[in-house]
C-alpha cells in the first residue's frame, strides 16, 4: 500500500511513517515545515518529502492519505482530497487497525511524564528480552529512535490526550485499544482544545472503556482526577502507585538520601532495588508506574528495578547540552508549569542547595501557554530558581497574547522578561558565574538558544570577562 502523511515532520506522525516503511508499505509524506532532522531521519528510511500542502500531491496517486492533526479544512491538499472524494484517515486511527491490532499494547497516557514513562516501560520490556515495538514522542537515548516495529507481540505507546484531526476531536488514545493502561496524572492542559479539567476526565473515560476486563489499570493513586475518572465506571483490574497499599518508593536504607537509591514496595512488600542517574520525585513516580506496568507483561519488579539501572532516559529531558567556564547548560521540555516546577525540583536534587544557583531560561509557547491560561501559576512554578529569564516571541505563530514581564513581575528582581532572544542570551551570559546551571525550558527549538549560550559563555571566557 501506497500512503501520504500529511504533517509528516511532527514528533508522532513521523513516526508513524517509519513504523509503516517497517511494514513494508510505500510511505511519502509532506508537512509545511520540512528540515532536519525530522527530514533527515524519514529521507534516510527512503520516505520522500514534500514541502508544503500543494493540490498536485495528487498526482502522486496514493492508495491512502493519512491525515495528521495539525491540518485543518482550508488546507490545499486537503480540499482537493475532499472534493475528489479520494480516501482518508486519521494518523491514530490508521496506527490503532494497521500497526497496533493483535498485539498487546501498553499505553502511557498523563498530563505529565508520558514520554519519559513510556522510554522507560520500553527499556524494561527490552532488558528483559521481549523485544517490543514502540511509538514514543521523543528519542530514548537507550534505543536512538523514536519508533520501531518488531515482531514482538509487545507495543508500547505514548497515549496522547490531544485530538485526533479535525475530522475526529476525540483524543488520540482511544484507537490504540490498551491491555496495559497507565494513567500518569492529569491536570488541566491543552486550552485550545479542552475548555475545561472536566472535558479531559471524559476522555480519560473513552480510553478507561476500552481496557478489556483482562486488562490492568496502573493508576497514580494521588491524583484526585484520575479517582474521578474511575468513579464515572472501570471494568479491569486496577492497580495504584504513589499510595500506601500500591506501588511505593521508600529510602533504600534508615538516613539513605531516596533520590539516587531507592526500594520499591508492592502493597508493603519490598520487592525491588532502583540504583539509578534519575533525579526527582516524580521520575520515582514514573518508575513505579513502569515497573508495574511490566510486571503485567510477566517482568519481575526486581528484575525491573535492576535494568532501570541503566536507563538513560530521554533527550531533552534534562539534557546536558554542554559546559563552558564552569557553567552548565541544560536542555529540557517543560512547559506545563507543574513540569517547570518539578523539574526546577530535580536539578536541585541532582546540584545540591543553596551553595550552587540554578538560572532557568523560560520560553512559554506551547497553545496553552500562549493563550495565557497558566501565566497566573507561572510565578510559583519558578520560586525554586535563584535567576528567572522569559523569552516570549514579538511575532509570528509563537507570539505571547499577553504580557510575560507583567506575570513573572511577582518573582521580583530575579526575574527578567525579553522579547530578544539575543538580549536575553547576553543577558544570561553576563549573569552566569562559575559553578552555575542554566536550565533552559521549551517545547520548542527555543531558536537555538542553547548553542547561543554556550557560545557567549566561550567568548566571554576567552574575553576574561
Amino acid at each position: 500500500m501506497h500512503i501520504h502523511i500529511l504533517g509528516i515532520c511532527g514528533t508522532f506522525m513521523g513516526g508513524l511513517a517509519v513504523l509503516a516503511r517497517g511494514a513494508g508499505h510505500t510511505v511519502t509524506g509532506c508537512d509545511a515545515g520540512v528540515y532536519p532532522p525530522m527530514s533527515t531521519q524519514l529521507e534516510a528510511q527512503g520516505i520522500t518529502l514534500v514541502e508544503g500542502y500543494g493540490a498536485e500531491q495528487l498526482d502522486l496517486k496514493p492508495d491512502l492519505f493519512v491525515v495528521g492533526n495539525v491540518v485543518s479544512r482550508g488546507n490545499p491538499l486537503m480540499e482537493a482530497i475532499l472534493d475528489r472524494g479520494l480516501p482518508y484517515v486519521s494518523g491514530p486511527q490508521w496506527l490503532g487497525e494497521h500497526v497496533l491490532a493483535g498485539k498487546w499494547v501498553l499505553a502511557v497516557a498523563g498530563t505529565h511524564g508520558k514520554t519519559t514513562t513510556s522510554s522507560m516501560l520500553a527499556w524494561l520490556l527490552e532488558d528483559a528480552g521481549l523485544n517490543p515495538g514502540f511509538l514514543i514522542g521523543g528519542v530514548p537515548l537507550n534505543f536512538g529512535v523514536s519508533a520501531r516495529l518488531t515482531d514482538s507481540n509487545f507495543f508500547v505507546i505514548e497515549a496522547d490526550e490531544y485530538d485526533t484531526a479535525f475530522f475526529d476531536k476525540r483524543s488520540k488514545f482511544v484507537h490504540y485499544r490498551p491491555r496495559t493502561a497507565i494513567l500518569n496524572n492529569l491536570e488541566y492542559d491543552h486550552a485550545d482544545i479542552f475548555p475545561d479539567l472536566g472535558a479531559i476526565e471524559t476522555q480519560f473515560h473513552h480510553l478507561v472503556r476500552t481496557v478489556p476486563s483482562l486488562g490492568r489499570l496502573v493508576v497514580n493513586g494521588r491524583e484526585s482526577a484520575l479517582e474521578r475518572v474511575l468513579a464515572r465506571g472501570v471494568w479491569s483490574e486496577v492497580e495504584r502507585f504513589g499510595v500506601d497499599g500500591g506501588w511505593s518508593a521508600l529510602p533504600a536504607a534508615d538516613g539513605e538520601p531516596i533520590d539516587e537509591r531507592f526500594a520499591v514496595y508492592w502493597r508493603g512488600e519490598r520487592v525491588g532495588l532502583v540504583d539509578w542517574q534519575v533525579q526527582g520525585e516524580h521520575n520515582r513516580l514514573n518508575a513505579l508506574a513502569a515497573i508495574a506496568a511490566a510486571r503485567h507483561v510477566g517482568v519481575p519488579p526486581a528484575q525491573a528495578a535492576r535494568s532501570l539501572g541503566a536507563f538513560r532516559n530521554v533527550k531533552r529531558r534534562m539534557e546536558v547540552r554542554g559546559s563552558v567556564d564552569g557553567v552548565t547548560v541544560y536542555d529540557d521540555f517543560a512547559h506545563h508549569p507543574t513540569a517547570i516546577e518539578t523539574t526546577i525540583a530535580g536539578l536541585r536534587a541532582r546540584v545540591g542547595g543553596e551553595r550552587t544557583r540554578i538560572l532557568a531560561v523560560l520560553e512559554p509557547r506551547s497553545n496553552t501557554m500562549k493563550l495565557g491560561v497558566m501565566k497566573a501559576q507561572l510565578p510559583k512554578s519558578l520560586a525554586g530558581a535563584d535567576l528567572v529569564f522569559g523569552y516570549g516571541a514579538p511575532t509570528g505563530r509563537d507570539a505571547l497574547g499577553w504580557d510575560l514581564s507583567e506575570a513573572l513581575a511577582p518573582l521580583g528582581e530575579k526575574a527578567l522578561a525579553f522579547s530578544d532572544l539575543d538580549a536575553l542570551v547576553a543577558a544570561v551570559a553576563q549573569a552566569a558565574r562559575p559553578g552555575d546551571q542554566v536550565l533552559v525550558m521549551s517545547n520548542g527549538g527555543f531558536g537555538g538558544v542553547h548553542q547561543k549560550l554556550l557560545d557567549a559563555l566561550g567568548s566571554r571566557a576567552k574575553g576574561g570577562a
